[in-house]
């Protein structure tokens, strides 16, 4: 057994990209293990799930696969993403992988996003292109479209630095990161309004994600806060409503002060539009304040989503 013979138990898929084997270095004898890349880690899932315990081709033992911890490859060709709402809750990365890819043979992968607590999908995800073209078609040809049980809702996914310039927090206090935790906490908070914006503008706005239970723009801020009846629909509106131009500005979305949390509201003036992702990776999916550990969502291993968000 070499790494011709494990290549070619995997060459049919047309993903895989290296076959290593360890060796003894002194004896140069197999020691019975090693790794196989794939090009994307839906592809890598799909091998897993199909072949792990099934015997191997021509010998008396099974295939024993797991995930092996492997840092970030770096992919230097274009992306092109796009933001995939209202998943199902059994979808996963291979699956909308292999809803995308029967239709576009460009698609280089998927990515469902998980809540890092639970591992349960929060019901949307990225799919990247290598092709423009395909993405563009995709938004149209795939929107309302069934994957699982569930139709798609489908929007352009754009990088954040076409929002603005590279930034960081001006604060960083527990509040933000408690808050963002706290299963209970409904309320965002909005912040850059122009002073235009009325409470009735931001019910028009807020309101298509879900019931609202209460709209305030205190007197002579340009913040707001929007409240809403389902945790759901405000990750949601958080989400896709990130960087909306309103009043001619671009609004600035964190999580707002949670019930359980009493600690006093950051200074809106201070919020400088931070944002946080889930790690090496996926570095933006467009949510607010930087939580204090970098690490702590651990997709450094599945690279291409860096830098992204849904756009309105």
């Amino acid at each position: 057994m070499d790494e011709s013979y494990v290549h070619g138990c995997f060459a049919h898929t047309g993903e895989v990209v290296s076959v290593k084997l360890i060796r003894d270095k002194q004896t140069g004898q197999l020691q019975g293990y090693g790794f196989i890349e794939f090009a994307t880690h839906a592809s890598a899932e799909r091998v897993l799930q199909a072949f792990n315990g099934q015997m191997m081709p021509n010998v008396d033992q099974v295939f024993r696969l797991n995930w092996a911890s492997a840092g970030e490859k770096r992919d230097d060709t274009p992306d092109y993403t796009i933001f995939v709402g209202d998943l199902a809750a059994d979808v996963t990365d291979y699956i909308l992988q292999e809803t995308f890819r029967s239709h576009y043979s460009s698609v280089k992968g998927a990515k469902v996003v998980t809540d890092r607590i639970t591992g349960r999908s929060k019901g949307y995800g990225f799919v990247r292109f290598g092709d423009a073209n395909e993405q563009t078609r995709a938004m149209t040809e795939m929107n309302g479209m069934f994957c699982s049980t569930r139709p798609m809702r489908i929007g352009p996914a754009t990088s954040k630095k076409t929002v603005g310039a590279p930034q960081k927090a001006s604060f960083q206090t527990a509040t933000g990161t408690q808050s963002e935790n706290d299963p209970n906490n409904t309320t965002i908070f909005v912040g850059g309004l122009d002073s235009n914006v009325t409470e009735e503008v931001l019910r028009q706005v807020f309101s298509p994600y879900g019931e609202l239970v209460h709209v305030k723009i205190p007197v002579g801020k340009h913040c707001g806060f929007v409240q809403f009846a389902n945790r759901a629909c405000a990750e949601e509106a958080l989400l896709m409503l990130q960087g909306t131009q309103l009043g001619g500005q671009n609004i600035r979305l964190s999580w707002g002060r949670s019930p359980t949390n009493k600690q006093p509201q950051p200074d809106p003036n201070q919020w400088n539009g931070s944002y946080y992702g889930y790690g090496q990776g996926y570095e933006a999916y467009s949510y607010a304040q930087p939580p204090q550990d970098p690490n702590m969502y651990a997709y450094g291993t599945y690279p291409g989503y860096g830098n992204y968000q849904q756009q309105q």
